[in-house]
């Protein structure tokens, strides 16, 4: 089952059942064109860092900001390559955002560099517009902080704030995942038949809409 999540609304807009021997891939394409997404910014994992993908976003009126990892090797190379530079400088920790919940501290800071910059053609990838990529630090208690770094590609022209701020937004869909499993026993549900178990979700995201 995979959902459309509004993070500023923090509501769910719609959700769809992959198919039988299909996957998400297959899925958020169909489930992009069954909602409004003119003006929005879609957020979405690395998983779906798909040509057809994006191009659905955009045919769509909307655009895209999506994780890139191992999947996309060539593209990973390269987005690495343009911001070398960045992860080679000296950490600017005036830059950094910091943030403390649960207990951790967090610190982050985001680069922007227009698309131009990578090194091939990219040609496939709709209207590509910025290159990401995020720089974060998470200090454990005992150990030396080290760096984490997260790439990512956008359809939109991102001022780095403006970048940062969509990226955080994105985990709110994580929140409406721990509201159904801890709250709503979702995982722990032994429904099974049928259509039901799609059924029961779509009540559960309706009950969590409504609260």
């Amino acid at each position: 089952m995979i959902s459309a999540y509004a993070s500023a609304n923090q509501m769910v807009l719609g959700q769809l059942k992959t198919a039988d021997k299909s996957n998400e891939i297959t899925a958020i394409p169909e489930l992009i064109q069954m909602r409004d997404v003119r003006g929005a910014l879609a957020t979405i994992d690395a998983m779906a860092c798909q040509t057809k993908i994006a191009k659905t976003i955009v045919q769509q009126e909307g655009d895209y900001l999506l994780a890139v990892k191992g999947n996309q090797e060539r593209l990973t190379k390269a987005v690495r390559a343009a911001f070398a530079s960045h992860r080679q400088a000296a950490v600017d920790k005036t830059q950094w955002q910091t943030e403390r919940h649960h207990g951790r501290v967090e610190s982050r800071t985001c680069h922007v560099l227009s698309a131009e910059q990578l090194e091939g053609t990219f040609s496939r990838w709709t209207r590509l517009s910025n290159i990401v990529m995020v720089e974060n630090s998470r200090p454990e208690k005992g150990k030396e902080p080290s760096l984490e770094y997260r790439d990512y590609i956008s359809s939109k022209a991102l001022m780095a704030k403006e970048a940062s701020q969509a990226i955080r937004a994105h985990w709110g869909i994580e929140a409406m995942h721990w509201h159904l499993d801890v709250s709503f026993g979702e995982d722990a549900c032994q429904i099974y038949r049928e259509n039901v178990a799609e059924n029961v979700a779509c009540l559960r995201h309706m009950v969590l809409n409504m609260l």
